[in-house]
């Protein structure tokens, strides 16, 4: 492990050096870490900005769309100047602005079968942080195939939902807590039902954590559990997760061995962040 630290590392850093758990050598884990975050909306606006400030040497963004007026309200990477520019190179901005030192690799486009697969090969740990139940069971299909640990938010009006799956290290997959996506119709987007803008920015900071403890390699995981937050009760609660033995991905006998189904997907309804 590369300790090679400048004396601007070390000031920027001190923080994190001072953390027994931490230390150089966990720096340098994570100076060593490649993160790739697939949305840079309201979840992904914190947990990239944290992701850097932390020093995460190699953070991918994946995200096909544009900053709209709109977006404004709880995706703080971007800028009311961003407008009609592409979220991955205002996120990138925004990440360089805080660490000159993090490397980003930009991904301007829509994950699909036939790339997916490809580009979370080239990342440790992969952050869930998408706006749509078509591309988040692509992604959990794919990084249970590709042996990926998936960090995996959500959010809706005053509540918000993470865990991390680990089926390749034997903790339960995506699949295992949502066998499909729901019925179209049967779950609002936030476009639909709302959201408050600092719920976003609370579970992306969560994920934040969780993904730096991932690479790290240290507290508990939330793998094999569910954290669910009601900002209004200020309140938390976790729920126990189990592999399913009949999990069609992860389980004894898995029907899912390659991602030729997402290519003619059922309709999902959007759950927009």
């Amino acid at each position: 492990m590369d300790l090679d630290f400048t004396e601007d590392d070390i000031r920027r850093y001190s923080r994190h050096i001072l953390l027994r758990e931490v230390g150089g050598t966990g720096q340098a884990q994570l100076r060593a870490a490649k993160v790739l975050v697939v949305g840079a909306g309201g979840l992904g606006s914190p947990l990239i900005l944290y992701l850097a400030a932390a020093g995460v040497g190699t953070i991918g963004i994946v995200d096909d769309d544009t900053v709209e007026l709109s977006n404004l309200q709880r995706q703080v990477a971007h800028t009311t100047a961003g407008i009609g520019s592409s979220k991955v190179a205002s996120a990138a901005a925004a990440a360089h602005a805080i660490n000159p030192g993090t490397a980003i690799a930009a991904h301007p486009l829509r994950l699909g079968p036939d790339n997916v697969a490809d580009i979370i090969a080239g990342y440790d740990i992969v952050c869930d942080g998408t706006d749509n139940f078509a591309t988040r069971f692509l992604l959990a299909d794919a990084c249970a195939l590709g042996r990926r640990t998936l960090v995996s938010a959500a959010v809706l009006r005053f509540e918000g939902q993470l865990s991390v799956f680990k089926p390749h290290m034997g903790g339960p997959c995506y699949r295992c807590l949502f066998p499909a996506p729901p019925p179209p119709g049967t779950v609002p987007s936030c476009s639909e039902a709302g959201v408050l803008g600092a719920v976003t920015g609370v579970m992306g900071t969560l994920q934040a954590t969780e993904t730096l403890k991932e690479i790290l390699g240290i507290g508990e995981s939330l793998s094999g559990r569910l954290l669910i937050w009601d900002a209004l009760a200020s309140s938390f609660r976790t729920i126990r997760l189990r592999p399913d033995p009949a999990c069609a991905l992860c389980g004894t006998h898995p029907t899912i061995t390659d991602l030729s189904a997402h290519r003619h997907p059922a309709p999902a309804p959007a759950c927009a962040v």
